[in-house]
């Protein structure tokens, strides 16, 4: 996975930020700072998990203020209980020094792979895009962590490829390595996904009927 840092002895890192997104004034859209931290958090985890990583530890960097350190600490638990992940050390720093007008922040995750089996699979799209505002008002369009974990723990999703603020187009071309490739959708496939509400599935050939009745209406066919 492009996003995703390699290093020896199969340790993963990958990171998300947030910048003039959370409480502050100034702030070019308001959310809640726990709400910041959990969408940054899904975009690292999504990213550990097209590694075929699991997550051991997170950092996160604060630069909103000290008053802003538990809110984020609460969003990133809040998706691993949600996904099952339980109790994963979080660590980081936080700026004091200096107030900034703006929020801001970034979740890094330490992870360690596993080698996978590589196999013929059927892509497709899960997930809706959605960006800024409209991240805290369409959730139920979103592709489903905890649905997810589920699939790739039962072995049928063999493949992820997190889609973020290039679009479906741009990262169907990445994922293909092949920016020729047109794909054929009734989503916009130029907007961002912002926090990776959409992900590209790489389902197993024999299991492709059971993921969609597993995902129901979200889950579509790549077509390109």
């Amino acid at each position: 996975m492009r996003n995703a840092m390699k290093l020896p002895n199969g340790f993963v890192v990958t990171t998300d930020n947030a910048g003039g997104i959370g409480e502050k004034q100034a702030d070019v859209v308001y959310a809640p700072n726990h709400v910041v931290s959990y969408f940054a958090a899904r975009v690292a985890l999504l990213e550990q998990w097209a590694a075929n990583a699991q997550v051991q530890s997170v950092i996160i960097h604060n630069f909103s203020g000290e008053a802003a350190w538990q809110a984020y600490m609460d969003g990133v638990q809040r998706l691993f209980d949600e996904v099952n992940l339980g109790q994963i050390l979080i660590i980081g720093s936080s700026e004091t020094n200096m107030e900034l007008l703006q929020s801001a922040m970034s979740v890094t995750m330490i992870g360690s792979s596993k080698e996978i089996e590589d196999c013929d699979v059927t892509w497709f799209i899960y997930g809706q895009p959605c960006v800024g505002s409209e991240v805290l008002e369409n959730a139920k369009n979103f592709a489903d962590l905890k649905k997810l974990k589920e699939a790739i723990g039962q072995g049928w999703v063999k493949k992820v490829w997190p889609v973020g603020s290039k679009g479906i187009q741009s990262e169907v071309g990445a994922l293909f390595a092949d920016d020729t490739i047109v794909v054929i959708s009734e989503l916009d496939v130029g907007k961002s996904a912002g926090p990776s509400t959409v992900v590209l599935l790489g389902v197993q050939r024999e299991s492709v009927e059971l993921a969609r009745q597993y995902f129901g209406d979200e889950f579509r066919d790549l077509v390109v």
